[in-house]
């Protein structure tokens, strides 16, 4: 029996840690760090100066991740609403390596993504982030500050998600 609780226990422990968000203070802001990456075109962006004049949502996912297909297939529905409530700009990091990151192309055009969709094979940006399991999602206001991270998707997360999005939006 000690040892069933002790079990249920570290299970448990791991699936709070596992799915967790956070919010930056005002002394806690940590800036969007500077990294090249190539969007799906081949085209360099510089993370630091993603060139938008709002708030930014950064997912980081994978071809073979289905909880990251399942968030960002998710927020698409929801997407044009959001922008034109807050202007938000997503950002989705693909983390698929050189062996599956051909596969990155072929799946946002089928699902008609219309996010900017960065390339992140080396996993440079994803290691400047501290990403460590996607899906990954980070908040960023207009100044290029994080101010909330969010890790894992389950249904109903990406309500979370837009009311950060409303509260750094002042709405």
């Amino acid at each position: 029996m000690k040892t069933l609780f002790t079990l249920a226990f570290v299970f448990f422990s791991g699936i709070s840690a596992f799915s967790q968000d956070t919010h930056a203070t005002e002394s806690q802001l940590k800036q969007l760090p500077s990294v090249n990456l190539k969007d799906m075109n081949g085209k360099s962006v510089n993370t630091a100066a993603i060139g938008v004049d709002g708030p930014i949502i950064i997912s980081f996912w994978a071809t073979w991740c289905a909880p990251c297909k399942k968030e960002l297939n998710t927020i698409h529905e929801l997407y044009e609403d959001w922008q034109a409530e807050t202007g938000v700009t997503l950002v989705a990091v693909s983390i698929d390596d050189e062996k599956t990151k051909s596969q990155v192309p072929v799946y946002v055009n089928g699902k008609a993504w219309d996010y900017m969709v960065l390339m992140d094979p080396n996993g440079d940006f994803k290691r400047a982030m501290g990403v460590n399991n996607v899906p990954h999602t980070f908040l960023v206001d207009k100044d290029g500050n994080i101010v909330y991270s969010h890790n894992n998707y389950a249904p109903g997360d990406e309500e979370k998600l837009y009311k950060e999005l409303l509260h750094l939006s002042g709405k």
